[in-house]
């Protein structure tokens, strides 16, 4: 498995100074989800070339998925990111559904989801990125969100049918929504294409929390998963410090 740390890791610093510290670190790519803040992608390619590590994903731009009338407003969204993509060498791309919409049925909402996500599978594959689609809870972080739940959002990816339209699985978010993360994770692997991770409660770097991440990241690695573990989280201590501590309580026992 490959790891990645999120842009929020290091307060005030820029992309470079990012990919450094993922290097530094002996990580394997950066979550840098704001694209449209990188004022120069020839020197960002330069220092990926330099450092051996990279963007490894972005988010669109628009986040609406479940309103068919905002099709094309979603999809030149997605139009941008690609060309960001294909510049920076990013594979993949993070979108999230939008909030449900109020007095139209669920069925209709999750069509209209399935439709736009069909046209964005030609445009991806042409692009060779891969959009992901992630669940979000609707309990503490995101009330209202369309897409939770782990079967429901395979579903989509069923539904849709194409290698380049796939998961991000949280494992904060899906501790909240529904739990049984070791065992919808392993369920659903063949839609994952990246795993998110931080602890529960509060968010927070692995090992602060509920979550016995030795077992579930052991788990996902026995699936054969081989693409790239996100920190996404906050950190209680030093954030240097913190990844220390992660790789060595936890990685270093999931590795062996």
């Amino acid at each position: 498995m490959k790891y990645a740390l999120s842009a929020g890791a290091y307060k005030g610093k820029n992309v470079i100074e990012l990919l450094e510290k993922v290097a530094e670190h002996g990580f394997h790519g950066l979550e840098y989800l704001s694209w449209r803040s990188v004022q120069d992608v020839r020197e960002l390619v330069k220092a990926q070339e330099r450092l051996g590590v990279g963007i490894s994903a972005v988010c669109t731009t628009f986040f609406n998925l479940v309103d068919g009338s905002s099709r094309e407003q979603y999809l030149e969204g997605l139009r941008q990111t690609l060309a960001f993509c294909k510049e920076a060498g990013t594979p993949s791309i993070i979108t999230q559904t939008g909030q449900e919409i109020p007095g139209i049925s669920r069925e209709k909402q999750k069509n209209d989801m399935v439709e736009t996500l069909k046209q964005c599978a030609s445009l991806c594959e042409a692009a060779g990125v891969v959009l992901e689609l992630e669940p979000l809870n609707g309990l503490v972080n995101h009330p209202g969100h369309f897409l939770q739940f782990s079967d429901e959002s395979a579903d989509v990816i069923d539904r849709v049918d194409s290698p380049f339209i796939k998961l991000v699985f949280d494992v904060y978010h899906q501790q909240i929504t529904e739990g049984n993360v070791i065992r919808n994770a392993v369920a659903y692997i063949d839609r994952i294409h990246h795993f998110h991770i931080a602890d529960n409660p509060g968010r927070k770097q692995p090992g602060t929390g509920e979550l016995n991440y030795i077992n579930i990241l052991k788990a996902i690695k026995d699936t054969g998963f081989d693409g790239f573990v996100a920190l996404e989280c906050g950190y209680t201590i030093d954030t240097d410090e913190a990844l220390n501590q992660f790789k060595r309580d936890i990685l270093r026992h999931v590795e062996q």
